[in-house]
């Protein structure tokens, strides 16, 4: 977050009200809306936070007006068209902008904003889901504009990263940067063309090298054997770090910039590396999981393809328990 508001982000974007605690404990000014559904007890965590929240609903909307007012400032609410996501959100154009006019004549709420998210701006070679993002661009517009008749200083927004990056009809007057600040590319091919630099990096260290003879076994339920005598590294890291057992024989770490396959099933807090019959690999060489070692690189968007899934599911999935280091 600190790093998003120093590089120019306007606000931050949580999914959950806890999000928006823990950036307030560290950002007293930054402006933050709460884009997910959440209880009365979660509202709450949101709106002594400070955070604007979203509004799908109409028992939600009740909900806020029973929570702003009355000696407490109004709660600021964006709300949501559901205009093909189907997900949170009115479907019906009318519906939204009734629900819209029902906030702002509320006096405990301030209409803030009005928002949908698209389904299919990372489809960019379908023609069938540009088309259908342009229907959805067309629908959101159309209520936009009827509720900016109610509320002309609402701010209107749609564009992920995909949809920030393709579509400048999808802009309005914010975007919601996710994937692509981290510079991982929404459309799960080359970061670089996107113009993007990968700016996440997991690493780790190689914590014991040992001699393997031929058919010795490494791990869990010994999935892998040494076809041939070989060295074998043992790094401390693993799922418990988000680091996913899907890698299991199937995944391949960068040590001394050279490629080393991951052997055996990936455990909770330790993977197996082949160092090959012969190696200089000691304890304590830097290994890297996902970012760049000498001349070689290993980025999300290939782990994500050996295991069948999306960098966003790669990179999220890093656990609380690895240290955060933010450099330049």
């Amino acid at each position: 977050a600190g790093a998003a508001l120093r590089g120019g982000a306007t606000r931050i974007a949580v999914a959950a009200a806890v999000e928006a605690e823990e950036i307030r404990m560290h950002f007293a000014e930054a402006p933050i809306l709460v884009l997910g559904a959440m209880t009365g007890g979660e509202l709450r965590t949101a709106l002594a936070a400070g955070a604007d929240v979203g509004v799908w609903s109409e028992s939600f909307r009740a909900l806020c007006s029973q929570l702003g007012g009355e000696g407490s400032p109004p709660v600021r609410v964006h709300v949501k068209h559901d205009s093909g996501m189907g997900r949170l959100g009115e479907r019906d154009p009318d519906a939204v902008v009734e629900l819209a006019r029902a906030c702002a004549e509320d006096p405990g709420i301030e209409l803030a904003g009005v928002w949908t998210h698209l389904a299919t701006a990372d489809e960019d070679k379908d023609e069938a889901a540009t088309s259908f993002m342009a229907e959805q661009l067309a629908s959101f517009a159309a209520v936009a504009e009827r509720v900016r008749e109610i509320e002309p200083g609402v701010t209107v927004h749609a564009a992920n990263s995909a949809a920030t990056l393709r579509e400048p009809a999808s802009h309005f007057d914010m975007v919601r940067c996710g994937v692509a600040i981290y510079g991982l590319d929404p459309f799960q091919r080359d970061a670089a063309g996107q113009g993007l630099k990968p700016a996440l990096e997991l690493r780790s260290y190689v914590s014991d090298v040992k001699r393997f003879e031929a058919g010795e076994s490494a791990g869990y339920a010994r999935t892998w054997r040494a076809p041939t005598d070989t060295w074998v590294g043992v790094m401390p890291v693993g799922y418990g770090d988000g680091y996913r057992r899907a890698h299991s024989n199937n995944g391949e770490v960068l040590v001394r910039g050279a490629r080393h396959p991951v052997v055996g099933n990936v455990s909770m807090d330790n993977i197996t590396i082949d160092l090959g019959p012969d190696t200089d690999v000691e304890p304590g060489d830097e290994a890297v999981l996902i970012g760049s070692q000498g001349d070689d690189r290993i980025w999300a968007e290939e782990l994500a393809a050996r295991t069948g899934t999306i960098n966003y599911e790669i990179t999220t999935a890093v656990s609380r328990r690895v240290p955060r280091v933010i450099g330049r």
